[in-house]
């Protein structure tokens, strides 16, 4: 899961929402410096990572572009679920797209000094491109999967993902709802067992 489906899966619990979204710039003891829920938000989203990556659904994926993409693949996958998410945003959420990612950025904003430096040079960037709405169109799809191909250490042939997309869109737009209609009861269960634990 990207992004936007690791905020949609915080629900409406602020402090879980920013460490979800931190989730990928927080290594080892940094854990045990944050606030609480702030922490168990960081532990939602290796949750949802783990159960994603894991998922014969998300495997059936991945395994479309496995041959050209190599490890890349659960990469655009993630990307692609985003998308899917974006345009069939309405069933899933009261809110419109864009009102949702508005939201966050500001919660995301009045959280700044929580987050790690990785996650505060992206963030603007995030912002300025508005990344969670554009996720619905094709194009910016595409211009975040080039910009990405280019901060890759390896040749990962990413910004080339978009025609894949294009070829099997109605399977990867398929998978994603059976993966979703299973992940959100895992999650939500996860979600409220989280809180109310001790860590």
């Amino acid at each position: 899961m990207n992004f936007l489906a690791h905020l949609y899966l915080s629900d409406n619990h602020k402090e879980l929402t920013v460490g979800n979204f931190m989730g990928d710039f927080v290594k080892g003891s940094q854990l045990d410096y944050l606030p609480e829920l702030v922490a168990k938000g960081v532990i939602l989203h290796r949750e949802i990572d783990s159960y994603t990556d894991s998922h014969p659904i998300v495997l059936k994926s991945k395994d479309k572009l496995r041959e050209k993409y190599r490890h890349y693949a659960g990469v655009i996958v993630d990307m692609y679920y985003d998308h899917f998410l974006a345009i069939n945003f309405n069933k899933y959420h009261s809110l419109k797209l864009n009102e949702f990612a508005q939201q966050k950025y500001a919660l995301l904003q009045n959280h700044w000094d929580l987050i790690p430096p990785r996650g505060q040079n992206m963030l603007p960037y995030m912002i300025r491109g508005d990344w969670l709405t554009n996720y619905a169109k094709k194009e910016g799809l595409h211009r975040a999967l080039t910009g990405l191909s280019r901060r890759t250490k390896f040749k990962s042939n990413l910004e080339m993902a978009i025609q894949d997309l294009v070829a099997h869109y109605d399977e990867f737009e398929a998978e994603f709802k059976q993966f979703f209609d299973e992940i959100q009861p895992h999650i939500s269960q996860f979600r409220e067992d989280l809180i109310i634990s001790k860590l």
